[in-house]
């Protein structure tokens, strides 16, 4: 039996236990990133949303089509997928699969029109279409061995990317020039493609998070924020790191310091029972101390897997206890309007016993 197989297994059976709890008799998910999971096939899956999977106690169903058949049938040898491509819709298909069930689950992100299109399939009586709630997302919140390999060689990936990017980068450069050098890199060392699109933002502009890199050119005496990260093996990297162009000043060498602890600080506490409120107060109350109160404005972190954005969050909406499993960020940031902005971001594991931090650049400062 392949690893790969081994995996799809393991989850299988975890989804029709958590099935069995709610009382789940039938589960229909057309979230590629869900079916991605389930399944553990390499090299098969795109952007497109071009598969359903039913999902009951004694079978487990992939429908696509032509384009992926093939790729699908070789990826599921040895496995307990099966794969049909009828040509028809997966609504017409789901109802000519007749499963024995009086409620069909359905993830609660499909969007109206299929949801329509499932209403109008049968012909006569129809099961209940029951709304689950993050059913797929809060089951890949706590990831497999095989999954953290992959995660640790993505990041392997960016950590390699941000070394080779503070030896090419230097004042005069614009920030849209860094973007493309950085990604080049990654895609040409390993990476399958980018888990986003990368944030360059120098000076003034790092005061937004989410900035997206233009024609500002790199200054000598600025900080310039880099968030970036590879996919690989399907799944993500997150990581920031803000780099300084010449000896920064004392504002923005203390800043940073308060910035790298509110970062280790967090790493240092987190384990499981913690929660996503308590990690992202103790880095509010860590910025607060430093003299950048009400200075972060987001969330402290996220989760990361196949999808850049996962579950768990980070958050003072989160009172839910971290769990050994859980691969999230930790991104403290700074952001004085019209000034500068930094973070510092890394990503792990919650371990039985704490954090294990996948991201191997280094907190010191960066002096270009």
């Amino acid at each position: 039996m392949s690893f790969a197989t081994a995996a799809s297994d393991l989850r299988l059976a975890r989804m029709r236990s958590r099935m069995k709890r709610e009382g789940i008799e039938a589960l229909y998910l057309r979230d590629t990133s869900n079916i991605a999971w389930l399944t553990a096939f390499d090299d098969v899956f795109d952007d497109e949303r071009a598969h359903a999977v039913l999902v009951t106690a004694d079978s487990c169903v992939l429908h696509t089509d032509s384009r992926y058949a093939s790729a699908c049938r070789f990826a599921a040898q040895g496995s307990q997928v099966e794969i049909d491509d009828t040509r028809v819709g997966h609504a017409s298909w789901l109802a000519s699969m007749q499963p024995d069930a009086r409620e069909i689950a359905i993830e609660d992100d499909m969007p109206l029109l299929e949801f329509r299109a499932l209403e109008r399939a049968w012909q006569g009586s129809a099961p209940s279409l029951l709304e689950t709630s993050g059913f797929g997302v809060s089951l890949r919140a706590v990831k497999d061995s095989y999954e953290v390999e992959r995660l640790v060689a993505a990041q392997a990936v960016t950590d390699a990317a941000f070394s080779h990017i503070v030896s090419f980068m230097k004042p005069g450069m614009t920030e849209r020039m860094v973007q493309i050098e950085l990604e080049d890199y990654m895609t040409r060392h390993g990476a399958r493609g980018l888990a986003f699109s990368s944030i360059v933002a120098t000076g003034a502009n790092g005061a937004r998070p989410h900035a997206i890199p233009g024609n500002t050119r790199l200054e000598a005496g600025q900080c310039v924020v880099m968030d970036f990260g590879a996919r690989a093996l399907g799944y993500c990297s997150d990581m920031t790191r803000t780099v300084f162009l010449g000896e920064p000043s004392a504002q923005l060498a203390h800043a940073y310091e308060v910035l790298r602890s509110a970062n280790e600080q967090v790493e240092a506490m987190i384990r499981p029972g913690v929660t996503g409120a308590q990690a992202h107060q103790l880095a509010e109350d860590v910025l607060a101390q430093g003299g950048y109160a009400g200075a972060m404005g987001h969330g402290l972190g996220h989760g990361v897997g196949i999808d850049i954005h996962e579950r768990p969050v980070l958050s003072p909406r989160n009172d839910k206890p971290l769990e050994a499993g859980n691969v999230v960020t930790v991104e403290p940031g700074i952001y004085i309007e019209g000034e500068f902005g930094m973070r510092l971001e890394d990503f792990g594991l919650v371990t039985h016993d704490g954090f294990r931090v996948f991201t191997q650049s280094t907190h010191d400062l960066v002096i270009i």
